[in-house]
C-alpha cells in the first residue's frame, strides 16, 4: 500500500525537526476507533516510534474517526518519515485486526470502504485506511501551540463524552490536567 508523501497536496513539513500539529483522519470518516481493539493499534504503534524512531509526541487524541497530534523528531529522524512509516504500519495492521475480528459486525462494510477507496486511488496496491491529507501545522510559536493543545484536549468534551479532558482515556488530557500518567509519555514544551 503506498500512502504517498507528505508534499503530495501542498502541505509539506517544511521544519522536519519543528513541533507541528497533525490530523489523521480515517477515509469516509469511517468510526473504526469506537472500538478500543482498533485505537490500542495506534497507541502501541505510537510507542514504537517513540522507542524506536526518535518520535517526540507533545499531546495527542483519538476520536473515533480521526487522530488529533503534536509531534517533533530528532535527527536523523525526519518527521515525515516516521509519519509515513506509521501510516502505512496502522493502515495495514488495522485492516489486518478488522478482516481477522469475527465478532466485528461492521466487518464486511468497513472493508469495502477501505478496498474502494484504495482502487479509487492509482497510488494504492489494495486498500486505504487513512486519507491522505495531513494538513500539519507548524507550532512555531507559543499561541499557535497552546491553542493547538487546547483545541485537541477539547475535541472529547465537544463529542460529548467526557465532561473533562482529563477524563478521556486516548489523550494527553490526563497529562496535562492532573499530575497522573496517560497511555503515553509526553514531551511537554
Amino acid at each position: 500500500m503506498y500512502i504517498g508523501s507528505m508534499s503530495d497536496r501542498g502541505y509539506a513539513i517544511k521544519d522536519q525537526f519543528g513541533v507541528h500539529f497533525l490530523t489523521f483522519s480515517v477515509v469516509q470518516w469511517v468510526d473504526v476507533f469506537s472500538r478500543k481493539e482498533y485505537a490500542d493499534i495506534v497507541v502501541e504503534s505510537l510507542k514504537f516510534c517513540q522507542e524506536k524512531k526518535g518520535l517526540k509526541i507533545h499531546a495527542w487524541c483519538i476520536m473515533s474517526n480521526h487522530v488529533h497530534l503534536i509531534l517533533s523528531t530528532s535527527a536523523p529522524n525526519k518527521l515525515s518519515d516516521v509519519l509515513r512509516d506509521f501510516k502505512k504500519f496502522t493502515s495495514n495492521k488495522i485492516i489486518e485486526a478488522i478482516s481477522e475480528n469475527t465478532r466485528e459486525s461492521r466487518r464486511n462494510w468497513m472493508l469495502w470502504i477501505f478496498k474502494s477507496a484504495g482502487e479509487e486511488n492509482n497510488r494504492n496496491k489494495d486498500h486505504q485506511f487513512w486519507q491522505q491529507e495531513n494538513h500539519p501545522v507548524e507550532c512555531d510559536t507559543n499561541e499557535i501551540l497552546e491553542s493547538k493543545i487546547k483545541y485537541l484536549h477539547e475535541n472529547p468534551v465537544r463529542a460529548g463524552l467526557v465532561r473533562y479532558e482529563q477524563d478521556y482515556v486516548y489523550s494527553s488530557g490526563i497529562d496535562y490536567y492532573t499530575n497522573e500518567k496517560g497511555l503515553l509519555d509526553i514531551v511537554f514544551v
